[in-house]
């Protein structure tokens, strides 16, 4: 099985976050052919396109961590029935300079996690219209509005508990394997 090298960006930035802990709880799969990493994004600097002739130090690293992914798994909360402020931010930094997005062309999947019932239904589709401008071909199934959420979903560890909510994230992260070995292998035939 070919091993994919996946960035993680997270849109809550709270410590006990519910979307983190299922981010960590992706990187822990084990035998789904993904290496995950969380890359961070609370510390970068709102983007302003007058930064550009001399990029904060923040904003290079996140490009660079990004530019080196596979692919793109982004786990999000719902903020008044849109994407969180510091997850728009990121996007807007790893998208310029205009004609430079470290996005372009990579396989993404997006995950929405709420306790709410709906599942952050807004923000994942707000994402996916991000991700349709950013060229980048967004797993359509299965779809992740993951919602009833709570603390309790997760062992002290901070992991999902056996259940289905943990059966469906694996079957999520086994289908984005699958999904960035896909477009990885077109993009390679192609070439």
């Amino acid at each position: 099985m070919t091993r994919h090298r996946i960035a993680i960006v997270a849109g809550s930035l709270r410590r006990e976050s519910l979307n983190r802990k299922v981010a960590r709880s992706i990187c822990a799969i084990r035998d789904d052919g993904l290496d995950c990493g969380i890359v961070e994004i609370g510390d970068l600097p709102l983007f302003n396109q007058d930064l550009e002739d001399d990029p904060p130090p923040a904003w290079t690293l996140f490009r660079e961590e990004i530019a080196a992914a596979d692919g793109v798994l982004f786990v999000t909360p719902e903020y008044n029935r849109g994407v969180p402020g510091v997850l728009k931010n990121a996007i807007d930094v790893g998208s310029r300079p205009y004609g430079q997005s470290v996005f372009h062309k990579k396989p993404a999947a997006i995950v929405s996690v709420s306790p709410g019932a709906i599942g952050g239904f807004g923000a994942n589709h707000q994402l996916r219209q991000a991700c349709v401008f950013l060229d980048m071909p967004v797993m359509q199934h299965p779809e992740a509005y993951l919602g009833h959420v709570t603390p309790d979903s997760f062992d002290t560890d901070g992991r999902l508990k056996d259940g289905p909510l943990k059966d469906l994230v694996e079957t999520l992260a086994h289908a984005f394997h699958g999904w960035v070995d896909m477009i990885i292998r077109a993009r390679a035939a192609l070439a």
